[in-house]
C-alpha cells in the first residue's frame, strides 16, 4: 500500500523561550492536521519523537501530554532514537500504513532545549554516545572532530572544505523564515569563528534549538479522497551500528547510513542517480560530506569537491539541505527527522518559495542518531 504525505507543518526553529514544549507540540500537530484537511477524530494513531524531555523538561509521559493538549483518544507512542528519533517515528508510521493497520497517522517531532544551560544540554546529548566516550571527557563536537581529522588526513581535504558546507547551508537558510539562522555567512567568518574541537569551529556546528515539526501520513485511498497534491514515501530504510566510535570499522563512513540507504533504494526501485534534492543530517559540517558519500552520490573522498564546485547548492546538479539543514535551520533533535520530511514534501509540492528546486520529482531524507549508531533514510516521490 502506498503511503501519502497529506499534511506538513514546521514551527519556527530557534531560541523560543516564550514557548513551552506543549506549545510547540500543539502548534505543529494542529498545523499538520489543518494542512491535511483532517479532523483530530480521523487520526488513528500518533507517534511523538523526542529525545530529551525527561532530562530538560521534567516530563516523561509525552504520549499523555500530547493526547491532553490535542484532546484526542488515539494511541500515542513516544519514539526515542537520539537525533534520529524523528526519522524512526516517520518510519514506524509508514510501516503501519503499509501493513493496512491504519489509514491516517500523525507524526510529531518536538524538542525544548534552550531553557537549559548549554553545559546541561550538551551533557544530556551525550546520552546518545558510549559511556566510555563520556568518561573520557568527549562530547559530540569532539567525536565528530575525530571523524573530521581522519577524513582530512586520508583525503587531503582542508578546513576550508568543511567551511564550505556551512556557507552553503546558511545561504539556503536565508530563504527560509522558519530557520534559526536565516542569514548568510562568509567563508572567512566560518574560518575565523572560535575553534571548539580541532578542526571544527563554532560555525561548523549545528546549534541548540527549540522547535517542532509534524506530518500526517495516509493511505493512497485517503490521499485521493482528500484531494491533496500527491507526494508519496516510496522507500524507507533503517540500520544500526555500534554506540561508540572505537568499535567502528571505519571513521570516515557511517555503515548504518549506507545500509539504510541501500534498503530505501531497494524499496523505491531505483538508485541515487534519480534523486534530485536531499536533506542530510549535517549536525557538523563533516557529517554532510560523509553523508553525500555514504548515500552514494559521490565516491569516498570526493564529497567535499561537490561542496567546492556548487553541485549541491540551489541551482546546482543536486541541491542538498535547501532548508538550511541542521546547521542553519536548527537542530531540535527530536524534530529534525520530521522536519526533513516536511521540507522534501514541500519541495515536491512546489511550495518552497525562493528555495524551490524547480521540477523536482524525487527527494531523499537522511537522519542520524549519535555518531551513526542509528540511521534512517526515506525516499519521496511527487506522484503528479
Amino acid at each position: 500500500m502506498k503511503v501519502g504525505v497529506a499534511g506538513i507543518y514546521q514551527t519556527k526553529f530557534g531560541e523560543l523561550w516564550e514557548r513551552s514544549l506543549e506549545d510547540l507540540i500543539r502548534e505543529a500537530a494542529q498545523g499538520a492536521m489543518k494542512n491535511a484537511g483532517l479532523e483530530k477524530e480521523q487520526i488513528e494513531a500518533v507517534f511523538l519523537a523526542n529525545m530529551l524531555s525527561d532530562q530538560l523538561a521534567s516530563q516523561n509521559h509525552l504520549g499523555a501530554l500530547l493526547a491532553s493538549c490535542l484532546q484526542i483518544q488515539a494511541p500515542v507512542t513516544r519514539i526515542e532514537a537520539a537525533c534520529a528519533s524523528g526519522g524512526v517515528a516517520v518510519r514506524e508510521a509508514v510501516l503501519l500504513i503499509e501493513a493496512g493497520i491504519h489509514e491516517a497517522v500523525l507524526v510529531v517531532g518536538a524538542e525544548k532545549m534552550t531553557d537549559a544551560a548549554t553545559t546541561e544540554a550538551t551533557a544530556s546529548l551525550m546520552g546518545a554516545a558510549g559511556e566510555d566516550e563520556a568518561l573520557a571527557g568527549l562530547n559530540f563536537v569532539g567525536l565528530y572532530a575525530l571523524m573530521a581529522q581522519a577524513y582530512l588526513q586520508e583525503f587531503k581535504a582542508l578546513e576550508k572544505d568543511l567551511a564550505q558546507v556551512a556557507v552553503k547551508n546558511h545561504f539556503h537558510a536565508s530563504f527560509n523564515d522558519k530557520a534559526q539562522f536565516p542569514y548568510p555567512v562568509s567563508l572567512e567568518q566560518v574560518l575565523a569563528s572560535p575553534k571548539i574541537a580541532d578542526p571544527l569551529k563554532l560555525l561548523d556546528c549545528s546549534p541548540i534549538t527549540d522547535g517542532a515539526a509534524a506530518v500526517v501520513l495516509v493511505s493512497e485511498r485517503l490521499l485521493k479522497k482528500l484531494g491533496q497534491k500527491p507526494v508519496f514515501i516510496i522507500g524507507s530504510g533503517q540500520a544500526s551500528d555500534s554506540l561508540s566510535l572505537k568499535d567502528r570499522e571505519d571513521l570516515v563512513s557511517l555503515k548504518a547510513s549506507r545500509l539504510a540507504a541501500k534498503k530505501a533504494y531497494q524499496l523505491a526501485g531505483f538508485g541515487q542517480k534519480e534523486i534530485e534534492l536531499v536533506e542530510v543530517h549535517d549536525c557538523f559540517t563533516i557529517a554532510e560530506i560523509l553523508a553525500l558519500e555514504d548515500l552514494g552520490f559521490y565516491p569516498k573522498g570526493e564529497g567535499f569537491v561537490a561542496e567546492q564546485n556548487g553541485e549541491v547548492k540551489l541551482g546546482g546538479k543536486r541541491p542538498v539541505n535547501c532548508s538550511g539543514g541542521l546547521k542553519a535551520c536548527g537542530h531540535p533533535v527530536g524534530a529534525t527527522g520530521v522536519k526533513q520530511i516536511v521540507e522534501i514534501a514541500q519541495q515536491l509540492r512546489g511550495e518552497a518559495g525562493k528555495r524551490q528546486v524547480q521540477g523536482a520529482r524525487f527527494g531523499l531524507a537522511h537522519n542520524v542518531g549519535g555518531t551513526g549508531g542509528t540511521a534512517v533514510v526515506h525516499i519521496l516521490r511527487n506522484g503528479g
